[in-house]
């Protein structure tokens, strides 16, 4: 009786009543109207990691399809009873095994990246696609069966279209007789009591053989059925009953196979209504931007930035408040300062928590479970029991005394208020210290002084206020823990105009122990003014101090990458000019050697000394233009390179693919980025040592290739490109990969007629770079693309 009491003193209704209007199927709603708080504390995690896993899903996947649930549960117990269904109830079961198989859908989709507690739930789910269809094939609609939904069914149907066609034409061709147009009131065709039949003007009624079966409003009209088409009407009423017998037997087949699935089908409702349910509290919490809260079952409460879920979210104040184990705390402050919003958020935040629901608060806010929750806020004086306000209050105090624990959380708004001051505050403190010896975790607003002195003199009491603003003569709604609250009304007085004569007056009444205590309030609030204006300052120094370092590393960086830029084109420009004389001078001298038949040995051996020279002139360029990679340099000369083995280029400081072994002079053709170029092998070093590890460069700048190759995608994307130039693109970010020690990425080339994969794939296998490549699966993008592994 007290925790319903307190529940709709702390509005938890609303916010069932919010939840609820999130939920779309009966069941859900029940969930909903049945969710209270708590006590057991591995139930309440396991509600708060639903609610959070749901969360989650929404985020990344969006609500699930969960539409057209509805509640078939004694449908189906009617089906194992023998009875037959209705359309419309097993249109709702197919509609419930429809929802089923999308909310499967759903979870397959989101499978992929997202496996939690509410997956689990969904697995649950059991499709019956044979049953659903065949509902679906025979029911159009609550008032219609489908004419193929039996071979009899549409047999009998034909035949009953075909008398009725028969009818028609016999009646139309009466109508349209000059014999009888005089008679005939409409040239139509109608129908009474399920007979054709046709108008007559009732002078002629008796010019016709046949039956009346109705006669208009006028009485000048009757409705005859002409003789020769009675027994073709009788015809079609027997077709009619055996239609309906037909249709009784498809319901009856229907709805024994619904029995059949008894389990299933029940089964896959309470679990998709639990999802509505179970979604609704998730799109509730992110509304009202939740998190899931620390529990501990000590009594200690730490909130971080709540909120009052009822508030406007765009007005309302975050509030910080911290109480541990055996503490009570006293709140004091102005009217409408905040008080009881604050005793009201901490008492709702923790029903909602105890209810399985995220809070309104910042991660990792920690609340308590209780066993009780009582609270006391509000006027609830009684004429009808002759109850004034300090009576009624007084007699929830002595309810909630009566059946507090330590285990319990009491809210008292105004504690003592209502009577005489004297006597309110002294039976205040006592009711205070009462609840707090039996273990009570305690929060109680007052105005009385005699409360902030025994809170301030008091072990396990806390003092704490809601902030005013005296110059704006407004409550900033913010709570001060640690902080008594000060009097305002001689502050507040002067700033609205009073008289100071009048104001020093009302101080001369005050005696010298309230003086005392007033200015000590007053020096207490002077000085923590002045630590939140240090704290600010210092906060924002060390913002602008981080801001300012932070820069200064940009801009550092900026001109290493810069410095580095330019000093490798000038290098990669330079080893360019060599490699292209070097060519020239093989190629020359390669045309001498053809051609020395018509040249004499002697120019033959000029030509040769002059390319020794070229080269003695090449190896003093590249010593040059060499970069210092000491780590690497003193590793020894390899004796020879295997082609596809990844390599660091001394020279420039560089990592590289070996693309040809060394050739009779000891030189290799060695890829870099989008240089290729022939190295000796005393420029070369493995990227492995024998114990097979990567050997770190210390100290060295990677060259711009490298840097480059940090930020390589783990995609390529060439559709819309011919074979040649699709090569052409994944080569280079081979190139970038290998310097980037990517050893996988995805190369996507559409799917269309196959020609570009053929293509590629048929490159790819001569590539001895490439460990293997395969086409993509499921998920990845099937056949549209193609997932390299490099060696």
């Amino acid at each position: 009786m007290l925790l319903e009491k307190t529940l709709k003193i702390l509005e938890f209704d609303q916010i069932i009543n919010k939840i609820t209007s999130l939920t779309t199927c009966e069941i859900a709603r029940s969930y909903a109207s049945e969710c209270m708080p708590l006590t057991d504390k591995e139930e309440i995690e396991k509600l708060l990691n639903e609610v959070d896993d749901a969360c989650v899903i929404l985020s990344r996947k969006g609500m699930p399809p969960l539409a057209g649930i509805k509640d078939i549960r004694y449908s189906v117990k009617r089906a194992v009873s023998g009875s037959v269904l209705s359309p419309a109830e097993l249109m709702s079961i197919s509609a419930v095994l429809r929802a089923t198989g999308r909310t499967i859908d759903y979870c397959n989709s989101a499978a992929q990246d997202i496996e939690n507690s509410v997956s689990a739930y969904i697995y649950r789910l059991v499709e019956d696609r044979y049953l659903m269809s065949e509902i679906t094939r025979c029911i159009l609609s609550e008032d219609e069966i489908a004419d193929d939904a039996s071979p009899a069914l549409f047999s009998i149907r034909k035949q009953i279209a075909h008398t009725q066609n028969q009818i028609k034409d016999k009646l139309n061709e009466m109508i349209r007789s000059s014999q009888y147009s005089k008679a005939i009131q409409d040239n139509i065709v109608t129908v009474r009591a399920d007979r054709y039949c046709i108008p007559v003007k009732a002078e002629y009624k008796s010019s016709f053989d046949g039956l009346v079966h109705d006669t208009s409003s006028s009485g000048q009209t009757v409705f005859i059925e002409p003789a020769f088409v009675v027994e073709a009407n009788n015809k079609i009423r027997q077709l009619r009953g055996e239609e309906s017998r037909e249709i009784e037997r498809i319901l009856a087949e229907l709805s024994a196979m619904t029995a059949q699935s008894e389990e299933i089908i029940i089964c896959d409702c309470e679990v998709l209504s639990y999802l509505d349910f179970l979604f609704a509290k998730a799109r509730y919490a992110l509304d009202i931007k939740g998190a899931k809260p620390v529990i501990n079952e000590t009594g200690k409460i730490n909130l971080i930035n709540a909120r009052h879920p009822l508030i406007d979210k765009n007005k309302v104040v975050p509030t910080t408040f911290y109480l541990d184990s055996g503490e009570a705390m006293v709140i004091t402050g102005p009217n409408t300062g905040g008080k009881t919003v604050t005793l009201k958020t901490v008492g709702l935040l923790t029903c909602m928590m105890q209810a399985g629901l995220l809070i309104p608060a910042d991660e990792k806010s920690e609340l308590s479970i209780y066993t009780g929750i009582f609270a006391d806020i509000g006027d609830e004086q009684s004429i009808a029991q002759s109850l004034s306000t300090f009576s009624s209050h007084m007699k929830n105090i002595v309810e909630i005394l009566s059946e507090c624990d330590y285990r319990s959380l009491i809210l008292f708004d105004e504690l003592g208020a209502g009577t005489d001051p004297t006597e309110g505050s002294c039976l205040a403190i006592s009711i205070l210290e009462c609840a707090h010896q039996m273990g009570a975790t305690v929060v109680a607003t007052t105005h009385y002084s005699e409360l902030k002195v025994y809170a301030s003199t008091t072990k396990g009491f806390i003092n704490s206020c809601c902030e005013f603003d005296v110059e704006k003569l407004a409550p900033t709604y913010r709570l001060l823990i640690g902080v008594p609250g000060k009097s305002n009304a001689f502050a507040i007085s002067q700033k609205l105009g009073l008289d100071p004569q009048i104001i020093s007056r009302a101080k001369e009444f005050l005696t010298g122990e309230d003086l005392r205590f007033e200015d000590m309030l007053q020096d207490i609030e002077r000085n923590r003014l002045e630590i939140e204006r240090a704290r600010s300052e210092a906060a924002r120094l060390r913002i602008e101090s981080e801001q300012m370092t932070e820069n200064i590393r940009k801009e550092m960086e900026k001109l290493d990458n810069k410095k580095d830029e330019i000093i490798l084109k000038a290098r990669e420009d330079a080893q360019k000019i060599v490699n292209k004389a070097k060519v020239s001078a093989d190629k020359m001298l390669s045309e001498i050697r053809k051609a020395q038949v018509n040249v004499n040995n002697g120019a033959l051996k000029d030509a040769q000394n002059a390319k020794a020279q070229f080269m003695q002139d090449t190896d003093d360029i590249n010593s040059g233009i060499k970069i210092s990679d000491d780590r690497y340099a003193q590793m020894p000369v390899p004796k020879t390179l295997r082609e596809g083995e990844s390599v660091r280029i001394i020279s420039i400081a560089a990592n590289g693919t070996v693309l040809k072994a060394p050739n009779k002079n000891g030189e290799c053709y060695v890829q870099a980025g989008i240089m290729k170029l022939y190295l000796p092998l005393s420029d070369l070093r493995p990227l492995k040592d024998d114990s097979g590890e990567k050997v770190q460069a210390a100290g060295s700048k990677q060259a711009a290739p490298s840097m480059r190759a940090m930020n390589i995608k783990s995609e390529l994307d060439v559709r819309g490109t011919t074979v040649d130039e699709a090569i052409t693109m994944i080569e280079r970010h081979l190139s970038d990969a290998h310097l980037a020690h990517q050893d996988r990425f995805t190369v996507i080339h559409g799917k269309g007629t196959g020609a570009l994969r053929k293509g590629i794939h048929k490159y790819l296998s001569g590539n001895k770079t490439i460990k293997s490549f395969r086409i993509g699966e499921y998920g990845e993008g099937d056949a549209g693309v193609t997932v390299i592994q490099l060696r």
